[in-house]
This record gives structure tokens, sequence and C-alpha cells, in this order.
């Protein structure tokens, strides 16, 4: 299919949605959008069973796009600095013990939980994975997902410092889940014994500090271009190269473009690149980026939606899904909760605290697009129903009910204060 046609299709879709979320059901703008392409894909999926013949121009769109390829090759790098480069740095600083805890030994500790539990608990369902896999499974829905967070905690409830540390982790934790799951499909294709350990050190050196050494370095020479200059549309163009170049550097030199692009976002987000105290660009530029966040959410909740159409039905379909939504909310409370008994002095982060981040920890597109780029083995179509599952229960259910968790949680406190 034409490729203008398949983006003039999305867009106009995309559109659609939008307008009868807003206009009709005034649902929080992602949850509304994610549950309409979902409805609709539901519908299409009927008329598949009942005419397979009227669904083929139905499905057209889902069948012809390539969601991992569009999400981890163009849209990620865009969302994720389009985030970092609205996120306050001074804030960042204050939470950074614990978002730094979370985003690299709290995904180590969910993927092994999850993976552990997943292996042990799932045969008595008569799903039978092997470890390795469920290992790979946790990696895919260990790592919360910046753009699903970002979407869903502007509207929440949630007290400050709590927000800056889950919208930190979910920015940071990216490149750290991206090399676990590398290393983890590695041993899958090659087996445990033949992997070499210490090139998957040298790997995960490379492209986690070698990725955010890229970013710094391309976001201080797109900062000092911005600053030398008044022409605002040309300062868009900087800061757009900016994104693209850290992703084709990246490529090449296969450093973590996720971090790549975050380091680059707080470092030229956080520094003014106004001239002088009556000048707006950096005001502007914010703005600009904000309606950029906000256009590629809509789409890419729009995608998800539709990525149903291509997913399969499998006879344990939604055992698996449901059996991997308890088991990620057991090993994200872990994750949290296990590192906490040790540090809790020094973190900003209670009891009370741990529901709720556990609770906000959301999964979005990238654990999707992840499991879509897994090899054709006989356990991927199951990894994926159940990546999908816990995607579309932590945006939907999650996300509707984070603010009655919220007010929940501090009322059984307030109580037992008392």
């Amino acid at each position: 299919m034409d490729l203008f046609f398949i983006i003039a299709l999305l867009v106009i879709t995309s559109a659609a949605y939008s307008y009868i979320n807003a206009r009709f059901i005034r649902l929080p703008g992602t949850i509304g959008i994610i549950s309409l392409a979902i409805g609709v894909s539901i519908v299409v999926l009927i008329i598949d069973s009942l005419n397979p013949a009227a669904a083929k121009y139905l499905t057209v769109l889902a069948k012809n796009i390539d969601f991992s390829r569009t999400v981890l090759n163009i849209m990620l790098g865009f969302l994720l600095f389009a985030g970092s480069f609205n996120l306050n740095v001074k804030k960042l600083k204050r939470e950074m013990r614990p978002v730094l805890l979370l985003s690299t030994l709290g995904v180590v500790i969910s993927t092994v939980i999850f993976g552990a539990l997943f292996y042990f608990i799932a045969p008595i369902f008569h799903i039978y994975v092997p470890l390795v896999y469920c290992l790979l499974f946790g990696a895919l829905v260990s790592p919360t997902d910046p753009v699903a967070v970002g979407a869903i905690i502007k509207n929440s409830r949630l007290p400050a410092h709590l927000e800056t540390i889950i919208s930190g982790e979910s920015l940071f934790n990216d490149g750290v889940g991206l090399v676990l799951f590398i290393t983890l499909l590695e041993i899958t294709e090659s087996g445990i014994n033949d992997i070499d350990f210490g090139n998957a050190v040298v790997l995960f050196v490379r492209e986690v500090f070698g990725g955010i050494a890229l970013g710094l370095l391309f976001g201080f020479l797109a900062f000092r271009l911005m600053r030398s200059i008044k022409d605002f549309q040309t300062i868009v163009l900087v800061s757009l190269s900016l994104v693209m170049s850290i992703s084709l550097v990246a490529t090449y030199f296969h450093l973590s473009i996720p971090l790549a692009v975050v380091s680059a976002g707080l470092f030229a987000g956080n520094r003014s690149i106004n001239l002088d105290d009556q000048e707006h660009s950096h005001q502007a530029l914010e703005r600009f980026w904000q309606l950029v966040d906000e256009l590629l959410n809509t789409i890419l909740f729009v995608m998800i939606g539709l990525q149903m159409v291509n997913f399969p039905f499998l006879n344990n379909y939604w055992m698996t899904g449901s059996l991997a939504i308890l088991l990620i909310l057991a090993a994200r409370w872990a994750s949290i909760a296990l590192p906490l008994i040790f540090l809790k002095r020094s973190l900003n982060v209670n009891h009370s605290n741990v529901k709720i981040l556990t609770w906000a920890g959301l999964r979005g597109g990238i654990s999707i697009a992840l499991a879509l780029s897994l090899p054709h083995t006989k356990y991927r179509e199951l990894i994926l129903a159940g990546s999908y599952f816990v995607v579309i229960f932590s945006i939907i259910v999650q996300g509707l009910t984070l603010n009655r968790v919220i007010n929940s949680i501090y009322k059984a406190d307030h109580a037992d204060a008392k």
C-alpha cells in the first residue's frame, strides 16, 4: 500500500477517534482513544468471522503498519525527547536515588520475579513455556512506558515527588529494559552455554553509557546552535534534527537511542535559549514539543488498539493474559518494596507510596513493539497475547482507577493516624 495513503488513513482515524471521545465519550484522552480503537477492532474481528471478504477492507490499515519498527525506530525518539524536554531537572535531581534504583535494579528484579512466577504457575493452567522465554516475557513488560505514564499522570492526583519519580523512572528504564531484552533474546537463540557474558557486559556499558554520552554531546551542540539565533522556525528545525541525528548515529554505533534522546532532552530543555528577558523562544519551543507529544500519543494509542486485529486468538489467550496481569503487578510491587527494605532511610518513599507507585507503573506501546519483534517461535504468539493484555489493562483499568487508588490509600493512612 502507498505510504502516503497509510499515513493519511492513520491520521484521519486518529482525528475521528479523538473527536468522538472529546465530543461524546469524554474519557481522559488516551484512555478514550484506545478504548474506541479496541472496540472498533473487536467489531472488525466479529465481521471477519461472519464475512471475511467485508473485513478485508476494514483490516487494511492494521495489517499494513509495521508497528514494531514504527514505534521503536521512528516514534519513540520523538516521544522520549518531548517528555524529557519538558521535565523539571531540579525536581528530578531531588528524586534521583529512587529514579535510578527503579529504572535499573527495579527492572531486573521485576523481570526475574515475573519470569520465575510465570514459569512455575503457568503449567497449572496447562501453559508450558521454558524459563528463558518466561524471563524474556518479563523483560518485555517490566519497564514502565514513558508515553503511557506521561499521558495518564497529567490528570492524576499523584503527589509532586511521586510524579517526578514515576516520570523519571519511565524515561530511563527503557534503555536498561532494551539491553536486558536483547541479552535474553540472544540466550533464546544461541543457548545459555554459548552466550558470552563478557560481551554482554560490554554491550550493556556501550549501550547505556555510550547512549548517555552521545545524548549529552548532541544536546549541548543543539543548545548552542538554538541559543545563537532568534529565528523560531530554524530553532524548531534544529530541535527536530537533533532527535533524528541521534537516532541515526546511535543506530550506527549500536548505542541506546532511548537514553541518548532522554539525555539530550534533559540537557537542552532545562537551559533557556532565550537571548534576552523579553524573548520567549524557549517557552514557544516547549509548547511545540508538548503539541508533538500529544499528537504522537494519540496516533500511537490508535495504533495499539488497531493491533488487536492482527493478534491470534489462542485457546489459552484469556488465561495467559489474566495470569500475566496478576504476576506483573506482584513483580512490580516486589521490585519497589525489596530495595526499600535496605534504602528506606535514604529514599523519600514509604509503604503507602509503594502501593501507589505499583499501580502507577503503566505499560504501553514499547512492550507490544518488542513482543512483535520476537522471532517466529511457538512461544511468540503466547507472549504477544500476554503483553497485549498487560498493556490494555494497564492503560484502561489502572489509568481510570489511579486517582481512586491514591485517595483510598491516603484516606486509610489518615484513619490509621487517628
